[in-house]
């Protein structure tokens, strides 16, 4: 693995989107992340969010904030970060270099971040192939298929790794939407065992950059001393403590995705498109013509997120709107005409 390569383009990018299709209409309807369009509404900062360094007494409210939003056991057992890319490789590095295993398909940056810390870093597909790992890594829902793993394996796969002296590592990125009794966030203090949540999906505020890591007290400290003082940018941090004590927009906010999701839904049932997996925030799609309805699709300014190395694979986030549900469907019906 070449861990000097850039980042893989992970969806969002519409300068890619814009040289794809150059002759698209604007602007583009962005469907190909799993971003919330109905961002947490923006409130007056204090200024000195901006003009003084965050207080550590500040960080410790947003752990305990993060902690009872997450179900974890204490503000103890959770490391606010600049967004959880940048935990990915310091979680790897709780292990020694050995074998890293990754459920997949999944988010590229695992495998990558694990290679960075020394691992050696494979895909696998199947969940028991896990425990045979120093770092045992997967996605809970899955990112894109919306693949669930109950809570008791995951609880089986993450003693192995404490008996071992290994870690199993739990990106519950979209479990904000998902089956949240399948959750292992409040399972961390026996050890072995990290959970990550990520701010800005859910909360459709992605440009924040906050994140957490949820663990054990002694894995927390050795984070903690690798992430370094200030690493939460003082708006960051106001943002994060107003909208995670925001338990009522929270649950209004799920169900609004869920009804919607389910508008999508029946959007693509109209053109004989069954979804095939997903979280209420993107759904999921395999399909033979894939690459056809991705092109068809750009060429309209509507961009969802594709996959090279699995060509049958489609994502498709919700549409912002009703305009952008209507531009949805009618490029649907200009592309199934033209089939």
């Amino acid at each position: 693995m070449d861990l000097t390569a850039s980042v893989t383009d992970h969806g969002g990018s519409l300068a890619r989107a814009r040289a794809l299709f150059p002759h698209a209409p604007e602007p583009w309807v962005d469907l190909s992340t799993g971003i919330n369009p109905h961002s947490y509404p923006l409130f007056d900062l204090p200024a000195t969010s901006f003009s003084r360094l965050p207080e550590a007494d500040r960080i410790r409210q947003l752990a305990a904030v993060a902690a009872t939003a997450y179900g974890a056991p204490s503000a103890s057992n959770v490391l606010p970060a600049p967004g959880t890319q940048v935990l990915l490789p310091l979680v790897a590095a709780l292990v020694p270099p050995g074998r890293a295993l990754v459920l997949s398909p999944t988010y590229a940056e695992h495998r990558r971040a694990a290679g960075i810390a020394g691992h050696e870093a494979v895909e696998v597909t199947e969940f028991e192939a896990l425990f045979d790992a120093d770092l045992a890594i997967l996605v809970n829902p899955n990112n894109p298929d919306g693949r669930v793993v109950e809570r008791p394996r995951l609880l089986a796969l993450a003693e192995t790794m404490r008996r071992k002296g290994g870690r199993l590592v739990v990106d519950e990125a979209f479990m904000d939407v998902g089956p949240r009794g399948e959750s292992v966030a409040g399972d961390v203090v026996p050890g072995g065992l990290v959970v990550l949540r990520s701010f800005g999906k859910f909360f459709g505020l992605a440009g924040v950059r906050l994140g957490f890591a949820l663990a054990g007290e002694e894995d927390i400290r050795r984070l903690d001393a690798r992430l370094g003082p200030w690493a939460i940018a003082g708006p960051s941090l106001e943002i994060g403590l107003r909208a995670l004590a925001d338990s009522s927009w929270q649950i209004g906010m799920r169900v609004r995705l869920a009804e919607e999701a389910i508008r999508l839904d029946e959007i693509f049932a109209r053109f004989r498109l069954p979804v095939a997996g997903g979280t209420s925030l993107f759904r999921f799609f395999r399909l033979p013509d894939a690459a056809s309805l991705f092109e068809a699709l750009g060429r309209r300014g509507i961009l969802v997120r594709n996959f090279a190395e699995r060509p049958d694979d489609l994502r498709v986030g919700l549409p912002a709107d009703a305009q952008e549900s209507g531009r949805l469907e009618a490029a649907l019906r200009s592309w199934q005409d033209a089939a």
